[in-house]
């Protein structure tokens, strides 16, 4: 993966993407690009010179990344381990290479991209392309503990849901989240169960909940309990799980691969926010009987 090579042939080694495409940076090409994608890349280059042959010098940015170790658990400036790299200044040149990094609060986690750049310009030698093959840990944002506890069994079909997703295969992910939810429908309700007699639902609230539990069909469940979701689970003032129905209801068919990207993304981002929601409701509510606790404790032994 280090060694340089020049290009015979550039138009059989061209990618989908146009070179008409507008630049970006190199920060945002690997915080933001998912693999196997082709960017025009503006600063991407510093030419050099060394016995008088011009070369250049690949120049790799910090990136803000999220760093999950347990002083960190949150978004870290990375720096690049080791030398840059570099190649010929000679148009249609290409190095393939390994980007290290390093989060610059803890020193432990590290961040590894594996990616192809090229000269694309004698005129402007700051400018060129990149190619991502892949990264370690893999792209896209971490899956939080609470959603994928929320998950349970179906935890490793979700995973696999999140690598299509990241990788651009709108299909495979809809089909993926879709199965999730419809499987671990039961577990969801029950964790709303739990969060609505914590917070004194009434009993035809229970029943319902209950009763949607109960149902075999995914559609008649959720509609059954449309207004007898807690108040504190509620997003934007939306029930989340006819959120849910709303997004798994359309036909997987009749989309295209675009648009099914966007529905997967919206069922992760609502799944997310509803495990959130369960966890923090449940918590408020264990320290409230916490302090009257001690409070009435407190009276008695006054």
């Amino acid at each position: 993966m280090s060694e340089t090579q020049e290009v015979s042939d550039p138009e059989n080694d061209k990618t989908e993407v146009g070179q008409e495409a507008e630049p970006i940076s190199l920060a945002e090409f690997l915080e933001a690009i998912p693999p196997s994608q082709e960017r025009i890349i503006k600063g991407l280059f510093a030419e050099k010179l060394s016995a008088g042959r011009a070369y250049r010098e690949v120049q790799l940015p910090a990136l803000v990344l999220h760093c999950s170790s347990e002083q960190c658990n949150g978004s870290r400036t990375f720096r690049r381990i080791g030398d840059l790299p570099n190649l010929p200044a000679e148009l249609n040149a290409r190095r393939d290479l390994f980007a290290n990094y390093v989060c610059s609060n803890c020193r432990s986690n590290t961040k590894t991209y594996s990616i192809r750049v090229g000269v694309t310009s004698e005129e402007d030698e700051a400018i060129g392309m990149a190619f991502k093959f892949g990264e370690r840990p893999a792209f896209g944002p971490p899956t939080p503990t609470r959603m994928l506890k929320l998950l349970g069994d179906q935890r490793e079909i979700f995973l696999k849901g999140r690598r299509c997703e990241n990788q651009g295969l709108g299909v495979g992910a809809f089909a993926y989240y879709r199965r999730v939810v419809e499987h671990q429908k039961n577990r969801i309700l029950d964790e709303i169960i739990k969060v609505s007699e914590k917070l004194g639902a009434d009993k035809e609230v229970m029943s319902r909940l209950n009763t949607a539990k109960a149902e075999t069909q995914f559609s008649k469940s959720i509609t059954s309990v449309k207004d007898a979701i807690p108040q504190a689970l509620l997003i934007n003032g939306h029930n989340p799980l006819t959120l849910l129905h709303t997004a798994l209801s359309i036909g997987l068919h009749e989309q295209s691969d675009e648009r099914c990207l966007e529905l997967a993304h919206d069922i992760r981002v609502v799944l997310a926010e509803l495990s959130e929601r369960l966890s923090q409701a449940l918590k408020d509510e264990a320290e409230l009987n916490t302090a009257v606790t001690r409070l009435l404790q407190a009276k008695t032994a006054s």
